[in-house]
């Protein structure tokens, strides 16, 4: 794992979420820790507090820590460790990426592991990813995407782009593509995804295509949840490329908060 830079903050604050974390009384909510892959660009790791600070508001009564994967602190093995010196003897662990590639199926179970393998015992649920779980694409994901695209002044076009961050797991990029179909579906135009990186297209080539087959105007919708190097060069390239509108990411959009909602609420701790 890279170096981090410590830029952390709570999810009510800009205090250090790891001890932010270690003080609170236990409280009838089991907390909530949301783990982000990390970037070395400080506006992923803003945009991931922002998201924890309007979950905890979603959700009075609770504790909903940030936490990062790689190059932002804390990581969700010192948060998880917090809660538990605490005294949680439960926590919801929320990975905060769009498909279910190597860091959910890898990096994150071994977050969980390496916490529980020192200091108080602790149940530790890792909720699905934010996107499509199986053949479900949810309604509030499209929703989310939906309000980004109208704030990015995306009000006619005839096809659309989805723009992801990009992987090698084919399972992943099927999950991907269940997302283009049905945003594409709920505008009625065609859909085609793109990568920023690992594998093909690129946006600027998906949107090219679209283009060359009789689209008069193409928008971009990011399918990403924070700002960063990745969502600058889509931009760059979807412009290059005459995109009409490329849209922000997700962020902490109404939509994107109820889905990870949706993520904490379903499947209780066993109480027998």
């Amino acid at each position: 794992m890279s170096a981090r830079a410590s830029s952390a903050g709570p999810a009510t604050g800009h205090r250090d979420p790891a001890r932010a974390g270690r003080p609170r009384a236990v409280t009838g909510v089991d907390p909530v820790v949301l783990v982000a892959h990390g970037s070395r660009d400080p506006r992923a790791a803003v945009a991931t507090r922002a998201l924890a600070e309007a979950v905890a508001a979603a959700r009075p009564g609770s504790v909903v820590l940030p936490s990062w994967l790689d190059h932002t602190e804390p990581t969700p093995v010192e948060v998880l460790r917090g809660l538990a010196a605490a005294g949680h003897p439960r926590a919801v662990l929320v990975p905060l990426l769009l498909t279910a590639a190597y860091h959910r199926r890898v990096d994150v179970p071994a977050a969980v592991a390496e916490a529980g393998a020192a200091g108080p015992p602790m149940a530790v649920r890792v909720t699905d990813v934010l996107g499509p779980v199986g053949e479900v694409v949810d309604a509030t994901l499209l929703g989310g995407l939906r309000q980004r695209l109208a704030e990015a002044g995306a009000d006619r076009f005839d096809a659309l782009v989805l723009a992801a961050a990009g992987t090698r797991d084919a399972r992943a990029r099927a999950s991907v593509g269940r997302v283009a179909a049905a945003l594409g579906a709920s505008y009625g135009v065609p859909c085609r995804v793109a990568y920023a990186s690992a594998a093909a297209p690129t946006t600027g080539t998906a949107v090219a295509r679209l283009r060359a087959a009789g689209a008069s105007r193409v928008a971009v919708s990011a399918y990403f949840l924070a700002p960063g190097l990745f969502h600058d060069a889509v931009t760059a390239a979807a412009r290059e490329a005459g995109a009409v509108a490329v849209s922000a990411p997700l962020t902490d959009t109404a939509d994107l908060v109820r889905l990870v909602l949706t993520r904490i609420t379903p499947a209780a701790f066993p109480t027998g």
